[in-house]
């Protein structure tokens, strides 16, 4: 599940192909031929490493909606694991939490968890809600251990994490731990799971039929494709306490990019939070609240994640205005390269030349 990856000696063989997709030569000129997201996508099947592998998106610009898959066994109503999504929801709700004033972006996680966060150099007195929202806490990430295939307790979880001393503290370095920590401090708050909290703010509202915190539930829901391993094995059937608060959502193409419309466009926050989740200054402009930014060739910024856990690999991106937004998903997670991904955002959200 983390946010930034290493592309692999793939990626670099496919730069040609990457930007005769975007229309531009190799050596920097311009070619006026239009692109497609329809072109693109097929090329997120075929550098995945699982055999057979499968992609698809659906991009929405304001009433009007698009759908393409590449590859057998994926279709637009599936229910699929979105990993690090995750974090977008969880945010919205802390950040919700702080417009209704039951709790302060600046408490310490000692005030909500006192005592939890000690040892090895770390200690919660020092540590801000802030700082993990931004992953700037310096906290060990609890699945660098783990490598997200091992049911947890979010309490067993953070102990792993603590097992181990701080680094890069007031400086961006992602961790999981991060978000669990938000997850336990939602229940403190509001004596409710930030699953059910979630549930009610967010997912009901919205009217996210296919979206879920499944908890123990190692089933997807119906309807549902498979998902694979980077070598190809079947992890359809997984236990999401794997990832907890920091990855465990279940949802649809359709539903999350109604849910970041909506947030981007305001329906969830206040316009102070809403600002605030977007205001990337504390991590050293990579990352703001449970969203991150992508500045586009044409000059588009767009907001939204990524999320990666065993089986699947998803991405989400909207314009600041939550006009304009896309999901696409490859049914493995064996999808690991950052130019056939922004060459997709930049085919969806830059205008065509011809």
């Amino acid at each position: 599940m983390p946010l930034r990856r290493t592309p692999r000696t793939r990626t670099l063989l496919g730069v040609p192909v990457c930007l005769a997709l975007l229309g531009i030569a190799p050596g920097g000129s311009q070619a006026r031929l239009p692109v497609e997201t329809d072109v693109v996508l097929p090329r997120l099947a075929v550098a995945a490493s699982a055999p057979a592998a499968s992609a698809a998106l659906l991009a929405r610009d304001g009433t009007d909606s698009h759908f393409a898959h590449a590859g057998p066994g994926i279709a637009r109503a599936d229910h699929f694991r979105a990993g690090s999504v995750t974090k977008t929801f969880i945010a919205t709700v802390v950040l919700q939490l702080a417009a209704e004033h039951r709790l302060s972006l600046s408490d310490s996680v000692e005030d909500h968890l006192p005592g939890l966060v000690r040892g090895a150099g770390n200690d919660g007195r020092t540590l801000t809600l802030r700082a993990l929202l931004t992953h700037t806490s310096g906290l060990a990430d609890f699945t660098a251990d783990t490598r997200g295939l091992v049911p947890l307790t979010p309490l067993q979880a953070v102990r792993i994490a603590l097992a181990h001393p701080p680094t890069a503290r007031g400086r961006f370095a992602y961790s999981n731990t991060n978000y669990v920590l938000l997850g336990m401090i939602v229940q403190q708050i509001t004596g409710r799971s930030y699953a059910v909290e979630a549930e009610r703010r967010i997912i009901a509202p919205l009217r996210l039929t296919g979206t879920s915190f499944p908890g123990g539930r190692t089933a997807l829901p119906a309807p549902h494709g498979r998902a694979y391993a980077a070598d190809g094995s079947d992890v359809t059937e997984l236990d999401p306490r794997v990832a907890g608060a920091s990855g465990e959502l279940v949802t649809t193409l359709a539903d999350l990019d109604r849910f970041y419309a909506a947030l981007l466009g305001g329906a969830l926050l206040p316009r102070r939070q809403l600002g605030e989740m977007l205001d990337t200054r504390a991590a050293q402009g990579v990352y703001g609240m449970g969203l991150y930014p992508e500045k586009l060739s044409c000059g588009t910024t767009v907001w939204g994640h990524d999320g990666r856990i065993s089986g699947s690999y998803v991405r989400s991106a909207a314009t600041v205005d939550g006009r304009h937004v896309l999901t696409f998903r490859v049914d493995t997670d064996g999808f690991e390269d950052p130019g056939l991904e922004r060459a997709l955002l930049t085919s969806e959200f830059c205008p065509r030349t011809f």
